[in-house]
């Protein structure tokens, strides 16, 4: 009797664990009815997706009793993570792992280290990066600012056969510990003293390797075609695949001359190089407060930046240089000049350099605009963040209609609620709302970043 009751409750046991077994549910998750977009370039069709612990487990028609929980994306589109190739997530990544601004957008993979700026050693960072454990996964450029730095600090001058040799040194180690390749910030200190040269050597190094060569170019101004014409002779001489970064005319007397900008990258890719752009879509950019002054004051870091504008005669000569520059490009003042975090002051976050100007000064003559950007530099150690509304709409539509066109973010891992920053580091990979045209006084801001 005793072994007869212990055969039931054994049968009963097993027959009850396998009806639970038949009834638990084979998928997580399904997500029904989506628009798939599946990033190969074949045309959406619409589908259901099973998750299982993670993964997908399934395409196709699913029944919804097959899933633990149904998720109806009838009219959306569902597609794998899009990768942001243009960030600056150096400064907020290790602080705030999650890179949820990012996450949010859909983003699931970064390109960071551009416009010249990156970590150095990169097998350093990489290192602490993997130990911590991040949300998303991570690329990395090595910055050609990082690198001229290092060596020759923040001086104006060409480098010796020495430094030279040091610095494609320092480029073959960021290769081997694995960066993807070389990027230039061409407007930036101390990238915009070197000459063409300096940088096809640096580039020769990357090409061994594979990589390729992404560049904030010289001038996106007045002289952006030539400098689009030296992104592509660098490629051309190195014999590397070239990446134009956020791709842009932002001199309003060359409004429309994106047409050619991107004529200049169909012939080259016509020649046989691989070039493609990326762009962000708003007709305002974000950097620094810095490149509103002349490139030269900056020679020798900041202190001796501080020295000259200190000076009153060459203070006098600064501005001059200042309000030429922007009148040369079709602007009569600051106005199009946001600021996006002013640590000093943070009730100018979201005024233009204008607005601050008149609240300021108690008048907003250029000349005065002017003085009080130099008051702001010098005022703050930290760097000024700025959103300026220097593009046309037409051109940002112009250069996102072109196939060798990538959207990217040109933005950091943010904090929400601190400053009032470039809404591209929140919306970038989302429809926006129509905008204003550019250059028509309102901001492009919003509380949500090269």
């Amino acid at each position: 009797m005793r072994r007869r009751k212990w055969t039931l409750w054994i049968l009963s046991a097993i027959f009850l664990w396998s009806v639970a077994w038949a009834a638990a549910p084979t998928y997580d998750l399904v997500i029904k009815n989506g628009r798939i977009v599946d990033g190969t370039g074949n045309p959406w069709f619409i589908a259901d997706i099973g998750i299982r612990e993670g993964r997908i487990a399934a395409i196709g028609r699913i029944r919804p009793e097959e899933a633990a929980r149904v998720l109806d994306a009838q009219g959306l589109i569902v597609a794998p993570g899009f990768i942001d190739v243009h960030t600056h997530v150096e400064g907020g990544i290790l602080r705030r792992p999650t890179a949820e601004n990012f996450l949010r957008m859909g983003v699931t993979t970064v390109v960071t280290g551009n416009c010249g700026g990156s970590w150095l050693p990169i097998g350093d960072a990489l290192g602490r990066l993997q130990e911590q454990g991040l949300s998303i996964n991570l690329a990395t450029l090595i910055g050609h600012n990082a690198v001229r730095r290092a060596v020759m600090g923040e001086d104006a001058r060409q480098p010796t056969p020495e430094e030279l040799e040091r610095m494609k040194q320092l480029v073959d180690r960021a290769m081997r510990e694995g960066a993807v390749g070389l990027s230039t910030g061409l407007i930036y200190i101390p990238g915009t003293y070197a000459q063409t040269d300096e940088i096809v050597e640096l580039a020769r190094v990357v090409a061994r390797y594979g990589g390729i060569y992404a560049s904030h170019i010289r001038n996106e101004g007045n002289g952006v075609l030539e400098a689009v014409r030296e992104a592509i002779a660098i490629g051309e001489r190195a014999g590397i695949p070239v990446q134009i970064s956020h791709f842009k005319v932002s001199s309003k007397k060359l409004w429309g001359e994106s047409r050619r900008t991107v004529q200049l990258v169909y012939e080259a890719r016509a020649r046989g190089l691989p070039v493609t752009v990326d762009q962000y879509v708003y007709p305002a950019s974000s950097t620094g407060l810095e490149t509103l002054l002349p490139s030269w004051v900056h020679d020798g870091g900041r202190a001796k930046a501080v020295e000259r504008l200190r000076d009153p005669k060459l203070r006098e000569r600064i501005k001059r240089e200042m309000i030429r520059t922007i009148r040369d490009q079709g602007f009569k003042d600051y106005a199009y000049a946001y600021v996006a975090q002013y640590r000093p002051d943070p009730s100018f976050n979201g005024k233009n350099i204008a607005e601050i100007t008149r609240l300021v000064r108690r008048k907003a003559s250029v000349e005065e605009q002017a003085e009080q950007i130099i008051e702001m530099f010098l005022a703050s150690e930290s760097r000024v963040q700025m959103v300026y509304h220097k593009m046309n709409e037409r051109d940002v539509e112009h250069i996102l209609r072109q196939p060798f066109t990538m959207i990217a973010s040109d933005a950091g891992v943010l904090e929400p609620g601190q400053g009032v920053p470039h809404p591209r580091g929140y919306g970038e990979q989302c429809p926006r709302p129509r905008s204003v045209r550019a250059g028509e006084g309102a901001p492009l801001l919003g509380r949500g970043h090269s």
